[in-house]
């Protein structure tokens, strides 16, 4: 300024506004006021700087404690990385402002320290990741003694990150530890080491794998878990479970030895020879070979043993002193020798009076399931034999209309046979022999065997027996899966169904297909052609490096380039729904690999009428037969709404509820116990204005059968008084409605309330909570409610159902996590209610719904494989059911939530 005045302009302490004005300077005001400006923005550009480095002065490092170890880790570094990610940008402005030359250095040094606490903040947040993961591999030292230099490895990172970490305690303002100089070059080091050590850990599991085949199924943290507990074998139970079909336990001495496998029904099975863990040596997967050896050792001699005891006592006793699946397999070697003997006349034996043998055998089974003192293992025992005692029934009245007089005829070939010969045991069908497998799959229901189910098991069998897949097709509920893994469990082998998606890539698929061709196992990859097309391509050479492997008998093959032993009875299933949305189409190199079976809606009726005979249930034809009528007649003549549904799963439930009757009343007139199962769940659904069509459907398939009215006078009474306590009004209607949901919860472990805002269905379960309690109170035989109340669009779905920190690698639980577990342990009888007030996401409701209504006792939540206790309940409140079913949305969202 001075220089364009010619004099100097500088302010001193007589300088003053009149002073200036008096050295008429306006004609170069415009030269001014740019000077002017430039000045001042140099001067906000300082002051911002100033101001950043100053917030840098009060931003700390947040360290929390991992789990019980007491070591400090860096938490919630988002609120650091939201200033940091600002002051970048505003950095990065200042670089580039025209007004930075007189601090240009300074703000350069200033964006270069920002880069480097960014980049140091995010390596230190991978180091930690990867630390916290390898922390438990390298705590046990057993793995380390097997990994010496990875451990050593290890122990260079630890030193590393704990002094650092020693540093940020003392220390904690994020600008002076991380942008300290050397940090980063730690981290990138620690980094470059930790990839060395996982490299290590994941050769180090690949040979535990080859070594022990059933570990390719689990993943890397669950082997991890299993083989670190090489001190205390008792520590691997909770994972057997993994590793095995249906072993839930080990029966362990003092000595640590195994003397037996025990089901989670409670299903005993002693071992021939015991197992000793010490001769192993400690390391888990020799005495898991051991364990599955002796497995298939002893099926095979307690087949053998039953075998013989078969003839020599009676049917009815023979059946409740052996394991179920020796039951079932023993059974029907007996049959077909019998079959074998009728068709060929031996010593005068003809199929008449075969078939009428069996249809009196098959009424002393259904006779003894009726028994009350009979135990529940006994009980799942007999009601899987008359399924299929049922169907050997059938099928020997068959070859007696047909005509068939050779046991070498195509009718009787194309049966599922069992042979017992030189002690080993043979399945045959048609001209393909499948030797049983042996594998204990505990005490299980099993399907009912239609004309669809035979036709299925022809095309798979014959597919494995010309060493080619099987591929069962069709829509949804005609029973693919469910056909396939039942075949399994006929062969006694292990079947491990995979739900693929697309986010499947080759190398999860590989890693998959070298424990299916090691370990000889089974599997069905459900919904196939979810996959992309990308790698179907690369899977179709995979599963025909296995298959020609299997044609060349081979005894080891190599398979993406490591060499592995094979079993030859390993076998591919995939089931497929075509014409969906999203499904590929399936690639020529992979359709030539698999033989196709087109699955159908299954006949209702024959289903119906072998469930109900398997529950103790004469008349069980007829009976089926109202049950289908019922559901038709339904489906034409009520109003079509969203919630009414009359498939296969409906017929289900009606058919479980009848079990559940008969069990309780098994000499009530079996028309009463159907009528009030088809009532107990289906009329809460019905609008008011479909039950009187409902009420005419009732009373035509069921002409003069009057249903015993419950006595509801004690229940109703309390109920009243608990109105009244929170002044509520019991009307009728609410009554009903109170007793309805009472009714449904007997029969289901879910369910929905649907209805309008203020239509009473919150109040409806607080009565019927109160009212429980109140009766317990009174010493009448009903537990006490615990019930929690969630809105789940009150919060976000991580706090609703959990999340996991990919920077401190914990889970936290969100609040049906949290409900879930505090549940699940409780040790009080009494029924517990997790409440869902609002509408909820209809595929997350399926899914917890299908694990209860399927009595599965375990379920997947929040990360971790929880119990189910039979008294919890799962009630979902809807206000409108179309709210509730955005199914195509919420399952990819849900998929992806719940592999955390």
């Amino acid at each position: 300024m001075s220089d364009i005045a010619g004099f100097d302009l500088t302010p001193h302490a007589g300088t003053s506004l009149r002073k200036m004005l008096h050295m008429k300077l306006e004609a170069d005001i415009d030269q001014y006021d740019v000077i002017s400006n430039g000045a001042t923005k140099e001067r906000e550009l300082l002051t911002n700087l100033t101001r950043m480095k100053a917030e840098w002065q009060e931003i700390r490092f947040k360290v929390g404690q991992y789990k019980e170890t007491g070591l400090p880790i860096l938490t919630a570094l988002d609120d650091v990385q939201v200033v940091l990610d600002d002051h970048i940008i505003k950095a990065l402005t200042m670089r580039g402002s025209v007004f930075v030359k007189p601090y240009e250095t300074e703000v350069k040094d200033f964006y270069a320290k920002l880069l480097r606490v960014n980049s140091t903040i995010e390596e230190w947040g991978k180091v930690q990741a990867q630390w916290l993961y390898l922390l438990p591999i390298f705590s046990s030292k057993d793995i380390v003694a097997q990994m010496p230099e990875e451990g050593v490895l290890f122990r260079e990172v630890n030193d590393t990150f704990k002094k650092y970490m020693e540093a940020v305690v003392f220390e904690p303002r994020v600008i002076e530890t991380a942008g300290s100089m050397g940090v980063l070059e730690a981290m990138k080091h620690c980094m470059e080491l930790l990839e060395l050590i996982n490299e290590g850990v994941t050769n180090y599991l690949e040979r535990k794998r080859l070594f022990f085949p059933r570990f390719f199924f689990l993943s890397n943290d669950e082997m991890l878990e299993i083989l670190s507990e090489t001190k205390d074998p008792l520590r691997v139970q909770p994972h057997l479970k993994k590793c095995f079909e249906a072993i839930h336990r080990l029966q362990f001495d003092e000595v640590l030895a195994i003397h037996e496998m025990i089901s989670q029904e409670g299903e005993k099975v002693k071992f021939k020879s015991i197992v000793s863990t010490k001769e192993a040596g400690g390391s888990v997967e020799k005495w898991l070979i051991l364990v599955e050896n002796q497995m298939i050792i002893s099926m095979r001699e307690q087949i053998i043993k039953s075998n013989r005891h078969y003839t020599m006592v009676p049917r009815t006793q023979w059946i409740t002193k052996w394991q179920g699946q020796i039951v079932l397999c023993v059974s029907q070697m007996h049959w077909t020798a019998d079959v074998h003997k009728s068709l060929n006349h031996h010593e005068g034996f003809t199929i008449p009076d075969y078939s009428e043998f069996l249809a009196q055998q098959l009424r002393e089974t259904v006779a003894l399931i009726r028994d009350p003192k009979l135990s529940n293992l006994s009980r799942i025992t007999i009601k899987a034999l008359i399924v299929i005692d049922v169907h050997a029934k059938d099928v020997v009245e068959d070859l007696l209309n047909k005509g068939v007089e050779s046991d070498r005829e195509f009718k009787w070939l194309s049966q599922l046979r069992y042979y017992l010969e030189e002690e080993e045991s043979f399945v045959r069908l048609i001209n393909a022999t499948v030797k049983y497998a042996y594998e204990y799959l505990g005490n299980s229901d099993r399907l009912v065997i239609t004309p669809l189910t035979d036709r299925c098991y022809r095309t798979l069998i014959g597919a494995y027996h010309l060493h080619l897949n099987g591929a069962p097709e069709g829509p949804a509920g005609t029973g693919k899966t469910e056909t396939t893994k039942d075949l399994a469990k006929a062969l006694a082998v292990q079947c491990v169904v995979f739900n693929c998606s697309d986010g499947l890539d080759y190398k999860a698929m590989g890693k998959f297909f070298k424990g299916l061709a090691s370990c000889g196992a089974w599997v069905c990859f459900d919904e196939f052609n979810r996959i992309d097309i990308e790698v179907l391509s690369v899977v179709a050479q995979q599963i025909l490096s296995i298959v020609l492997a299997v044609r060349a008998n081979a005894k080891t093959f190599l398979f993406e380039g490591t060499e592995l032993k094979l079993n030859p009875t390993c076998y591919v299933c995939i089931t497929m729904n075509p014409g969906y949305a999203g499904r590929s189409e399936l690639p020529d190199n992979l359709k030539v690999l698999f033989r196709t079976v087109a699955m159908m809606v299954p006949d209702y009726a024959m289903i119906g009428e072998i469930s109900l005979y398997s529950f103790g249930f004469i008349d069980a034809r007829n009976l089926s037969v109202k049950i289908v009528t019922t559901y038709r007649l339904c489906s034409e003549q009520l109003s079509s709404q969203n919630h009414y549904d009359y498939g296969m799963r409906a017929v289900k439930s009606v058919l479980s509820a009848a079990g559940n009757n008969k069990r309780a009343a098994p000499n009530e007139n079996e028309s009463i116990l159907l009528l009030r199962a088809i009532l107990d769940v289906n009329l809460p659904k019905f609008l008011n204005h479909d039950l009187p069509l409902f009420s005419g459907i009732i009373s035509d398939l069921f002409p003069g059968i009057v249903l015993p009215q419950a006595d509801y006078k004690t229940f109703t009474k309390t109920m009243v008084a608990c109105c009244k306590e929170r002044k509520l009004q019991p009307k009728d209607s609410f009554i009903v409605k109170v007793i309805q949901t009472y009714e449904m919860m007997i029969v289901r472990h879910g369910f929905m309330i649907v209805g309008q805002p203020f239509a009473g269905k919150t109040s409806t379960l607080k009565i019927l909570a109160d009212t429980l309690t109140a009766l317990n109170l009174k010493g009448v035989n009903e537990e006490k409610v615990q019930y929690k109340f969630l809105n789940p669009k009150a919060i976000t779905m991580g706090q609703l159902y959990g999340e996991f920190d990919p920077i401190s690698y914990e889970w936290f639980d969100g609040v049906v996590s949290n409900t879930y577990r505090d549940f699940t342990v409780s040790p009080e009888p009494d029924r517990k209610w997790i409440i869902f007030d609002g509408p909820v996401d209809a595929v997350w409701i399926e899914n917890m719904n299908s694990a209860l209504d399927d009595n599965k006792k375990l379920c997947l939540m929040s990360g971790e494989v929880m119990a189910m206790t039979a008294s919890m309940s799962l009630i979902f409140e809807v206000m409108d059911l179309e709210q509730a079913s955005p199914a195509t949305v919420s399952y990819i969202m849900l998929s992806r939530l719940m592999k955390n």
